[in-house]
């Protein structure tokens, strides 16, 4: 980018503060209008974007760096990164001060097409995802899909799953157009369809389908008391996978010592394929719809097997933010393009 596209967006605000990933610092400063080694009166902090950071401690780390600063109530903060960034550095501004407003520029396709959207921000608590949080919308999110040419093929993996999982929700043509375009990038040799001149627009007019979508749900259940919850499709296993992942027994189950945790979207498609297999043993989901998705999911280079047995995973499953009494609110898919939500016990699962 040789100029800032956010430059007319940014003069709105009389004090503007930036919280990045420290992998995109470079990024973050040109996106602020900050020179490569200007500090601005100590108006940028990066931050390691990374599950062990995201805690309350980090973001009262933010608080604190804004007060020092001398932030006031009309302040926004910029955050920059993907989405641990954002929820972090908007969980910080939706207490700073008891609120100021805040702004997202994604970098990561999850971010993109997910995290980045529906002013959900928070933090883990010992472990169990996004326990401590609050709903507050950003002043705006500033999608730039050329970021994702650095992007690592883990990580577009991880944005990939968030996308699929939106149009299996609400768009089964979107749905075959990422699998068609992920099939003719790799018969062109190309890593993803971004990296194809053939390609590349098609996807990310699919980007911003899925980012549509997401916006339109959250427009009509900003506070996620129905409709909104059909975004947490896949959700349940993977924040149990996140959880288990960091427990003690995560490393003697896996097989070599050099194996990679999952990425939270690698998890929500374990968790996909989950639900899947779930709603068709109750008779919700067509027959047939599993095998579709993890053969589909398979080809994206995507996992679809659970990293342990699934009973390990029931402590975190019943502490799920989801859970109300001894029943949990489960996505079931019926088939590409529709789910619906049922309340289950661990029992049933």
């Amino acid at each position: 980018m040789k100029r800032n596209p956010l430059s007319r967006e940014l003069r709105k605000y009389s004090q503007i503060f930036v919280v990045c990933d420290r992998n995109v610092e470079s990024f973050a400063r040109q996106i602020a209008g900050l020179g490569a080694e200007e500090d601005a009166g100590g108006r940028l902090m990066c931050i390691d974007a990374d599950e062990a950071h995201k805690t309350m401690e980090t973001a009262v780390d933010i608080c604190r760096w804004l007060l020092a600063a001398g932030a006031d109530r009309q302040a926004l903060l910029l955050s920059v990164g993907g989405g641990i960034t954002s929820d972090i550095a908007g969980f910080a501004a939706c207490i700073y001060k008891r609120g100021i407003r805040y702004a997202n520029v994604p970098t990561t396709l999850l971010a993109m097409v997910d995290a980045g959207l529906g002013g959900k921000t928070g933090v883990n608590l010992d472990g169990y995802k996004n326990i401590l949080g609050v709903i507050r919308q950003p002043e705006f999110t500033a999608i730039f899909p050329e970021v994702l040419a650095t992007l690592p093929e883990k990580e577009f993996r991880s944005g990939l799953a968030e996308m699929l999982k939106t149009f299996i929700i609400g768009d089964s043509r979107a749905y075959s157009a990422v699998i068609s375009l992920l099939s003719s990038s790799r018969e062109q040799g190309f890593s993803s369809p971004l990296a194809s001149p053939y390609t590349a627009a098609d996807f990310v007019s699919l980007i911003h389908r899925a980012a549509a979508i997401k916006e339109g749900i959250v427009e009509k259940d900003e506070f996620e008391k129905g409709l909104r919850r059909k975004l947490n499709l896949g959700h349940t296993w993977a924040h149990a996978i996140e959880w288990w992942q960091h427990s003690e027994g995560a490393g003697a189950c896996r097989h070599d010592p050099g194996d990679e945790a999952f990425a939270h979207g690698e998890a929500v498609a374990v968790g996909i394929i989950q639900a899947a297999k779930l709603a068709e043993k109750l008779g919700i989901a067509e027959t047939g719809l599993a095998s579709r998705l993890q053969y589909d999911f398979e080809a994206c280079g995507l996992p679809t097997e659970l990293p342990c047995p699934e009973e390990e995973l029931l402590p975190a499953i019943r502490k799920d933010k989801k859970a109300a009494g001894s029943a949990v609110a489960f996505v079931l898919p019926v088939r590409i393009g529709r789910v619906v939500i049922k309340n289950l016990s661990s029992r049933d699962i």
